[in-house]
């Protein structure tokens, strides 16, 4: 079984074509509502966690992946990349309110 090529213009045009799907489907500000900070952005902080976590507990020390090398790297791959994608995640959402924390409200600008 080969490797499935997957080159950086394909995996940018599979994002373009889901973003025009959620532009066409909820509007112009549709991205609003999942940008760092958000309730949005912290629900794929969520099942980031949720799923790097099955994938660790379910598939990787499954006795058929553990028993078969290059099914136990691609599914420690796997792990490894989600818990990467948790980490740059959170690490956004979390810089975006602290930003929001230091950012006087309206109502103490009239002091």
């Amino acid at each position: 079984m080969s490797k499935p090529v997957t080159h950086a213009s394909d995996t940018e045009q599979e994002r373009q074509r889901l973003a025009d799907e959620l532009l066409a489907d909820h509007g112009p500000h549709w991205a609003e509502q999942y940008k760092p900070g958000s309730f949005g952005c912290h629900e794929l902080l969520d099942r980031t966690s949720l799923v790097a976590d099955l994938v660790e507990q379910q598939v990787l020390s499954h006795p058929a992946c553990v028993q078969n090398p290059d099914w136990f790297a691609l599914a420690e791959q796997a792990v490894s990349v989600l818990r990467e994608l948790y980490q740059q995640v959170g690490a956004a959402h979390l810089d975006d309110k602290s930003h929001e924390a230091n950012v006087p409200s309206p109502d103490r600008w009239s002091n």
